[in-house]
């Protein structure tokens, strides 16, 4: 054993060095596993968790096995904080009794309320589980409901060592865990705050505008000019809507039209820059693909999001509901690309003639009768989409001196 002790001082440099990196989470959790067996500190699993901040997922975790690795990943909504799998887990316990470290010797016979996983780890031959809750913040962490939202202070990271070593950790095992632990803990907010305030970047702001701001694009008047198909959508009379609805069943509306929206702008390379009110503004650049295939990846997100408008409207239709009308605009041109606002508050956005001519075009189609309506740069530009577009006449949009040419779909 003296041999692992004095090798602990080395795996402790090396998490300290982990940390200062942001070294992502299964690389750290692999590399801390390995020095840990290296050093005769016998461990077969790791469990790591946590809870997160992030809009859609309440928590996340993962288990290291010697066999596999970090290759088991789990990812819980806010909606699955009873699922059983959370339920039946010890730190569910530990977090309600505010317990910060816990061990189980599964060579001792099962007892009759044990928790499940410890019968499964007895059943592969483990013999030891150590629990523990690090906090990433003032206080001890608590459970806490489903509605309820995870305050900054309230973050933890939760993780356990598996051994199989016969007769289950000695002595000095527990005096390298309760030293490496900690800085274990450490190393791992390192890596998962950055990950997390990624992921609430790039849930409010969209992936590429997050992207720009962590590479450093965060000067205020920082723009560049990119050449971009436009999505500009909105909900037809969804006043009405406002003024009747209470205020739960309207964001309930609203957001399951965003869902028939984002889908399919997302899953074709789009990028969503902002909600506007009761519609969005999403690009989708042609640098990669070239206008062609840019802009028939525009068309078919836009006929896919009208097609999800309709089976929402028949859906809401079954139980009496209304649901308002979506109208989209499509548009090519360069758009300025970047950060704008005041010092106080930034906004990273497009801007230029070719947004404020897509909204003028979606304020046409209620007068038109159409759903859908593209522009004669547009058109020009999808090749590929030409045939499926039918021209509506030409048409004066406000603020623009001269007639232009709009589309739709065919039939």
């Amino acid at each position: 054993m003296g041999n692992s002790l004095a090798g602990a001082d080395e795996v402790a440099a090396w998490l300290i060095d982990a940390g200062l990196r942001n070294l992502p989470p299964e690389e750290l959790v692999d590399g801390f596993a390995r020095r840990l067996n290296a050093i005769g500190v016998v461990v077969a699993r790791i469990f790591v968790g946590g809870n997160t901040l992030h809009p859609l997922v309440r928590a996340r975790s993962m288990i290291w096995d010697r066999e596999t690795g970090p290759s088991t990943h789990f990812v819980f909504q806010h909606g699955e904080i009873d699922d059983p799998v959370l339920r039946q887990s010890p730190f569910m316990a530990m977090l309600r009794d505010g317990l910060a470290a816990r061990g189980h010797d599964l060579c001792q016979p099962p007892k009759e309320d044990e928790l499940p996983v410890f019968a499964e780890l007895r059943d592969a031959g483990m013999t030891e589980w150590q629990g523990r809750i690090f906090p990433f913040g003032e206080l001890m962490p608590e459970a806490r409901g489903p509605d309820e939202a995870e305050p900054a202070n309230r973050l933890w990271m939760a993780s356990s060592f598996t051994t199989d070593r016969r007769g289950g950790y000695s002595e000095a095992d527990r005096q390298i865990l309760d030293q490496l632990l900690p800085l274990f803990a450490l190393a791992a907010k390192a890596a998962t705050t950055r990950l997390m305030g990624e992921a609430l970047l790039a849930s409010y702001l969209g992936s590429d505008p997050a992207a720009r701001i962590l590479s450093g694009s965060v000067r205020r008047g920082t723009v560049q000019s990119v050449e971009a198909a436009v999505f500009y959508t909105d909900l037809r009379d969804f006043t009405r809507f406002a003024d009747t609805l209470p205020g739960d069943e309207l964001i309930a509306l609203l957001d399951e039209c965003f869902e028939c929206m984002v889908r399919p702008v997302a899953r074709r390379g789009g990028e969503v820059l902002k909600y506007l009110g009761d519609g969005l503004l999403a690009i989708f650049p042609t640098a990669s693909r070239g206008p062609d295939e840019t802009c028939a990846l525009a068309l078919t997100a836009a006929a896919e999001a009208l097609y999800l408008m309709e089976m929402l409207t028949e859906k809401r239709a079954a139980t009496g509901k209304a649901t308002p009308g979506l109208d989209i605009a499509l548009h090519v041109g360069t758009v300025q690309y970047g950060n704008v606002g005041a010092d106080a508050r930034l906004d990273f956005t497009v801007i230029g003639p070719a947004v404020n001519e897509s909204s003028r075009i979606e304020l046409l189609c209620k007068e038109l009768g159409h759903n859908l309506l593209v522009s004669q740069s547009f058109t020009a530009a999808a090749d590929r989409s030409r045939p499926h577009l039918i021209s509506v006449g030409r048409h004066r949009l406000r603020g623009v001196r001269e007639e232009t040419e709009l589309f739709t779909l065919a039939e």
